[in-house]
């Protein structure tokens, strides 16, 4: 929460937003020899960092931009890249070194994600995933379950039965063509799982979600 103690229109409060960028926070860590930061990270949600002179100057400068529309294009990329390094060597440093390895971690979890929904009817080997998103296979678990609260092989399971429950309610499928469609080799295992997810065998849920639909109707 933020609090103006002091405004008027003869001095208006103003305020700066100035947004990260993952993919140039990212490049300077990996490609350029950054000094380390200058105290370690703090394990609070919300911290206060320092406005040294040097990274005050800069902000002036992106500033002085507005005044000069035609330098934009050139010359604010280079000095938002230096208030990047500025704020990565900073005192907050450790902090958004951390939160861009994360931002790392969460693309590759995205892109595990969107794999799944594509292919969740084919067999999955968790270290084909964990090696076609560069990560190793615990690292994928770990933070696979962070995002979603499931491993890999339960979310593929999720979409499995969602997929299966469509056809049964849609395209009027029966158990066993369904189970098939969604890549299940056995209706038995696919008849388990469904009732474990769903709270019912295929048939009696499909025909309790129709009563329901016709009641509301």
């Amino acid at each position: 929460m933020v609090q103006i103690v002091e405004a008027s229109q003869e001095k208006p409060c103003q305020g700066l937003v100035f947004k990260l960028d993952q993919r140039e926070i990212s490049q300077l860590m990996v490609y350029s020899n950054l000094p380390q930061p200058r105290t370690q990270q703090s394990s609070r949600g919300m911290v206060l960092g320092e406005i040294t002179l040097p990274l005050l100057n800069v902000f002036q400068r992106l500033i002085d931009l507005l005044d000069e529309h035609k330098d934009i294009p050139i010359l604010a990329p280079i000095i938002q890249r230096e208030i990047f390094y500025r704020l990565l060597v900073g005192d907050q440093g450790a902090r958004l070194r951390q939160m861009a390895s994360a931002w790392s971690q969460s693309q590759q979890i995205a892109r595990a994600i969107d794999w799944l929904k594509s292919n969740f009817t084919r067999p999955l080997r968790i270290d084909d995933l964990a090696t076609q998103v560069n990560m190793c296979t615990s690292t994928l678990h770990h933070h696979f379950r962070a995002v979603t609260a499931m491993s890999p092989l339960q979310y593929q399971k999720w979409l499995r039965l969602n997929e299966a429950r469509r056809l049964l309610l849609t395209e009027n499928h029966d158990a066993s063509t369904a189970a098939f469609q969604v890549g299940y080799e056995s209706p038995s295992q696919f008849s388990r799982e469904y009732s474990r997810l769903f709270g019912a065998p295929p048939l009696r849920d499909i025909t309790n979600l129709r009563q329901m639909a016709t009641v509301e109707t």
